[in-house]
């Protein structure tokens, strides 16, 4: 096989072709987090009630027995009392509840399988993973590198192509100068 532009562009894009489209996906889920978070979405709100209590009888007791009694089997992150309200926060459920009335919630999150998990690949700093999306981001190169080559003609990257990649490169320069 002849080493070309277009055979390298087509055989690099090939190898990631699925890492491309799970990057491309996550991606814009991670852009509208806001809105809908892959990782951390609302699975389930369940209305409480306890018996009202005052911030000074929040301990780390407390919260042991109420996470027992309210059978959540998630890691404790931290908790918080002011005067008004107590708010619990798990690996996977928040609560809270106004000390006032005893009243509050629990909201249980999950995460959407698969593009959730597909969001880790964005955020992951383990040693082999950065390795590995430096091979990623070096092929992403070659790929735009060859694919500046491969049309001939009235459609080539001298003939029209460079005046798009220079709107490409103009467009998010500007979002840039814009947002800082």
């Amino acid at each position: 096989m002849k080493l070309t532009a277009r055979n390298t562009h087509r055989d690099i894009a090939y190898f990631y072709v699925g890492l491309i489209i799970a990057f491309a996906f996550s991606g814009i889920f991670l852009n509208h987090r806001r809105t809908l978070n892959p990782r951390r979405y609302t699975h389930d709100t369940k209305e409480i009630q306890i018996t009202p209590l005052t911030k000074e009888q929040v301990s780390d007791a407390f919260i042991a027995q109420f996470t027992s009694e309210q059978n959540i089997e998630d890691e404790l992150r931290r908790f918080q009392a002011t005067e008004e309200e107590l708010v619990i926060s798990y690996a996977s459920n928040d609560v809270k509840i106004n000390l006032a009335t005893g009243e509050g919630n629990i909201i249980t999150y999950r995460t959407i399988p698969l593009l959730g998990q597909m969001t880790i690949l964005h955020q992951d700093t383990s040693n082999w993973w950065i390795y590995y999306s430096d091979f990623f981001g070096a092929a992403m190169l070659v790929i735009a590198f060859t694919g500046m080559f491969i049309e001939k003609g009235k459609n080539s990257f001298r003939s029209r192509g460079f005046k798009l990649a220079l709107l490409g490169i103009i467009f998010p320069l500007i979002f840039l100068f814009l947002l800082s």
